[in-house]
């Protein structure tokens, strides 16, 4: 199946509408990371003889984690990273966030994205409604902003009596949910959503779905990194297929999901 041929008609085909309005641009992007590496290898039994004996020390190993990718966003866009674990998807993300500065290719970007993950920084050792107002303050909203927003964001997350407790108390599910309350509550040029939605219930997914949908009609556009493919046709009206760091396939979600499936099965 030629899929990585539709990459570039697909991309000329949204650049073709005479209203679009690029928000990220990602130009020929790569990008490799350093990680350390034990030097060895063999049973778990040889691995615990080396580290007894401080055998084989670790080296550090180059990972080109993102290869030669190149796409643009338009506003209006709500773009799911589909692909297996390792594609390059959460990388990607930081990237466009401006975490991780690519080695060679750039990325441009519209506006400010803002980055949602699971991982996103909060202060566990604050309580959650002075998490609240902290990360609403980060964003740029002012003191009137929260106060008129703060009730709305307690009541989205669903943490309830538990707001007024510290954020180390919290659940991962518990934390996931104040994040994306928080984040939700103001309109952003681009926001990048990075598994969040796996972390809550069915109720709360529903809710997240509805609030992406509303985000993606003001947004720039919203990038979302998820496994499950349903959340993304969903939510998105694109997708990016990454595989082993390339770009595979970028097009109408369905499109996109069905050629992934596909592959998938005739694997098994």
């Amino acid at each position: 199946m030629a899929v990585a041929e539709t990459a570039a008609p697909k991309a000329a085909a949204y650049a073709a509408a005479s209203d679009a309005v690029p928000t990220v641009i990602a130009d020929n992007v790569n990008i490799i990371y350093k990680v350390t590496a034990s030097g060895g290898k063999g049973t778990a039994a040889s691995a615990f003889r080396r580290i007894l004996k401080r055998q084989d020390r670790p080296t550090i190993r180059e990972v080109h984690a993102v290869k030669n990718v190149s796409f643009t966003a338009y506003k209006g866009d709500a773009i799911g990273l589909i692909g297996r674990n390792g594609s390059g998807k959460s990388t990607l993300l930081r990237a466009i966030a401006g975490l991780l500065p690519p080695a060679s290719g750039a990325i441009y970007t519209g506006g400010q994205p803002s980055l949602l993950g699971v991982n996103a920084a909060m202060m566990n050792d604050l309580t959650g409604d002075r998490n609240v107002v902290l990360g609403c303050l980060a964003m740029g909203m002012t003191l009137a902003e929260i106060e008129e927003r703060y009730d709305d964001i307690v009541e989205f997350s669903g943490i309830g009596d538990f707001i007024d407790l510290p954020m180390s108390t919290y659940s991962s599910g518990m934390s996931a949910r104040l994040k994306f309350a928080i984040a939700s509550a103001k309109t952003h040029d681009i926001l990048l959503v990075d598994e969040a939605l796996a972390t809550g219930d069915a109720e709360f997914r529903v809710r997240s779905e509805k609030k992406i949908k509303e985000l993606r009609s003001s947004a720039g556009c919203v990038f979302l990194v998820s496994h499950s493919l349903d959340v993304v046709l969903d939510t998105c009206n694109r997708a990016i297929w990454l595989d082993k760091g390339v770009l595979r396939m970028d097009g109408d979600v369905k499109e996109v999901v069905d050629a992934y499936n596909e592959e998938a099965t005739g694997k098994r």
